[in-house]
């Protein structure tokens, strides 16, 4: 197969992947509201929690990571064996992420792809993984805003990858998978401004939805 031809397949294989939004799947097997219909009414384990279904939410945050990961460690284990080199894992990086974002099966309205980045960080480096989330939990722990803590994620893990392996075509995978993290947090960047942002546990945060 040509290299490009792989390369293309691979990118839209990544991209449907990317579309199947677990939080609504999860939350239709479980048998609890739609999340797009409550709370910030985004497709997310965050809002899945405020449904106060925590395995949902487990669940959720579980398959979207999942679905980066495998997206990118399969076109990176076996990538190499039709041509596909880094562009072409770069390429498929932002599909499996952009499909999150912008689901075909969901209208195109999809989360905000904060998990979905984390399996495709990990699936890129794990130390890079490790590095993202462990800022997403020192923020978490000190502050206890997730929107707060995802955006800091977003914001240090090209530069950890830049520090540390040097800039690449990854590296500016990672760096528009953190921009469009930060553009879809908009709202919750004007929230924090004017400190009405849910912290997480907080009475505010915790409805129950039915």
């Amino acid at each position: 197969m040509n290299a490009i031809v792989a390369t293309a397949v691979a990118v839209v294989l990544a991209y449907l992947l990317g579309s199947v939004s677990f939080a609504i799947v999860v939350s239709r097997f479980v048998g609890i509201a739609d999340p797009r219909s409550f709370g910030s009414r985004n497709p997310g384990a965050t809002n899945v929690l405020r449904s106060g279904h925590k395995g949902a939410a487990a669940a959720t945050l579980s398959l979207d990571a999942f679905k980066g990961w495998i997206a990118v460690w399969l076109v990176r284990t076996f990538g190499p064996s039709y041509g596909i080199e880094d562009a072409g894992v770069a390429l498929v990086a932002l599909a499996v992420f952009l499909g999150h974002l912008y689901p075909v099966f969901f209208a195109f309205k999809g989360g905000k792809g904060v998990a979905t980045a984390f399996g495709v960080l990990l699936a890129l480096a794990w130390w890079l993984g490790l590095a993202t989330a462990t800022t997403w939990l020192v923020v978490v722990f000190f502050f206890r805003y997730s929107s707060l803590a995802a955006l800091a994620a977003a914001v240090f893990a090209p530069f950890y990858y830049a520090l540390l392996v040097g800039f690449d075509v990854q590296a500016g995978a990672i760096a528009a998978m953190a921009a469009w993290i930060v553009y879809r947090h908009r709202r919750n960047i004007s929230s924090l401004i004017a400190g009405t942002e849910s912290r997480i546990g907080s009475k505010k945060d915790a409805r129950v939805v039915r």
